[in-house]
């Protein structure tokens, strides 16, 4: 199956020993924008979790519920920034990669297990008032709408819609 590739707008910086090619028109795109958005809000979760891990410790001792949220938002923080980072340093990977069955599958279980590990967090903390880890079960339901946006973007690519 063919598909066309669009290449929006390339900014090329150069020294004297190699080049270095910043495909910046892919943050003005939709998916683009996602990805971005999905990167930060992971990294607010990230810092909120790891500023607060050791201090509310002992709250959590019959669960891992904190442990579990902190695992999933680190891990699809870091695979969106490898993602971003390709689409942003090849001038070609932004419009090949959507059209394959990686992102649908990537951007799918990531909304997945973020939707489980917010809402496991969120229904221990009925019980425990703690309101950063509230913010950041809350911030973990958003990043899982944004990524359940992402594969439907990512669905319809892959079936050439």
């Amino acid at each position: 199956m063919s598909h066309s590739v669009t290449i929006t707008r390339t900014t090329t910086s150069t020294t004297n020993t190699s080049y270095i090619v910043l495909n910046t028109g892919y943050l003005k795109t939709f998916p683009g924008i996602l990805k971005l958005f999905e990167l930060i809000i992971g990294a607010a979760i990230v810092g909120i979790l790891a500023y607060n891990f050791q201090s509310y410790r002992g709250y959590f001792s019959s669960g891992q519920q904190d442990l579990f949220h902190f695992l999933m938002a680190t891990t699809f923080m870091i695979g969106t920034f490898c993602l971003l980072l390709a689409c942003l340093t090849s001038l070609s990977t932004g419009g090949i990669i959507a059209k394959t069955i990686y992102e649908l599958i990537y951007h799918s279980v990531a909304a997945i297990l973020l939707l489980a590990s917010s809402t496991c967090l969120l229904i221990r903390l009925r019980d425990v008032k703690i309101d950063s880890y509230m913010v950041a079960g809350v911030l973990g339901l958003v990043n899982a709408v944004l990524y359940f946006i992402s594969a439907f973007l990512a669905h319809r690519s892959y079936r050439g819609i």
